[in-house]
């Protein structure tokens, strides 16, 4: 489930944007041409100015599709300069997103090639994308997985999240977690407890050891890692020095991973 600062903008919103852009360079235009500046009165430039915005609204509305190409080329500059900033991200903190000693590690601990996924219980793609990742493990015995518990979407995905960790304590993590993954409904206390006693947990030992502050805090890095990588929802996958927002198949996680090994490790 995406969730970013774009989503902060309605529709609307982002026809405002390029066009307040537009009729803001044109009155800046005027305001420093030569032809103005100290040739007239004030009353003079803000009737120029009032003039120009009159006749940039009049060519907005008989060219509209200028109002999308503006939009087309924020959004590019601004996805760009977003991946600019998650990759210089992702190589000065390889470190916290493959090797941090507090997230759980499944497929091969020592695998040639890490696939680091972030993700939450309760997003249906991040459950939708799971049968993509046990296939791929189950297909490449050199593949080492990262797990980063990433909830943002409730109190619910918390829970679910620290009781996760709370198993990986009992060395029950990856069952644990695949078990969540494939249950119906909501990921919430009564189902994350079910599911613990039904795979021999002990559950007591388990809802004492999420209140550790430990647990939080390796949520909490988790949260500040993704917002590095800009990542804006879940599920998103880091394998090498690829970065791939969104649901996936298996077909894809495997041609990253052969890419990956192909590269000298981050």
């Amino acid at each position: 489930m995406r969730l970013g600062i774009h989503d902060a903008f309605s529709r609307w919103g982002w026809w405002f944007v390029p066009l307040s852009l537009v009729v803001g360079a044109g009155v800046a235009w005027f305001a420093l041409d030569s032809g103005f500046r100290g040739t007239g009165s004030n009353e003079t430039t803000a009737m120029a100015s009032d003039a120009f915005e009159q006749r940039v609204h009049d060519y907005l509305l008989k060219n509209p599709e200028v109002i999308m190409e503006a939009v087309q080329r924020l959004e590019t500059r601004s996805r760009a300069a977003e991946e600019s900033e998650a990759q210089a991200a992702l190589k000065s903190r390889a470190d916290e997103v493959f090797r941090d000693q507090a997230s759980p590690v499944g497929g091969n601990p020592a695998g040639d090639v890490t696939m680091v996924e972030f993700f939450d219980y309760n997003c249906p793609y991040c459950r939708k994308v799971e049968s993509a990742v046990r296939e791929t493990a189950a297909g490449d015995p050199r593949l080492r997985i990262v797990y980063k518990e990433f909830p943002i979407l409730g109190p619910n995905s918390v829970f679910a999240a620290k009781a996760a960790l709370s198993a990986h304590r009992q060395g029950r993590y990856v069952a644990f977690h695949e078990a969540l993954m494939r249950a119906h409904g909501v990921a919430d206390e009564a189902g994350a407890l079910r599911i613990a006693a039904e795979l021999g947990l002990d559950v007591n030992r388990l809802k004492a050891e999420m209140a550790d502050a430990a647990i939080q805090s390796a949520i909490d890095r988790n949260l500040q890692l993704a917002q590095a990588l800009r990542l804006a929802g879940t599920p998103a996958f880091v394998i090498g020095g690829q970065i791939l927002r969104g649901s996936t198949d298996a077909a894809t996680l495997r041609n990253l991973i052969d890419t990956a090994r192909s590269r000298p490790p981050p």
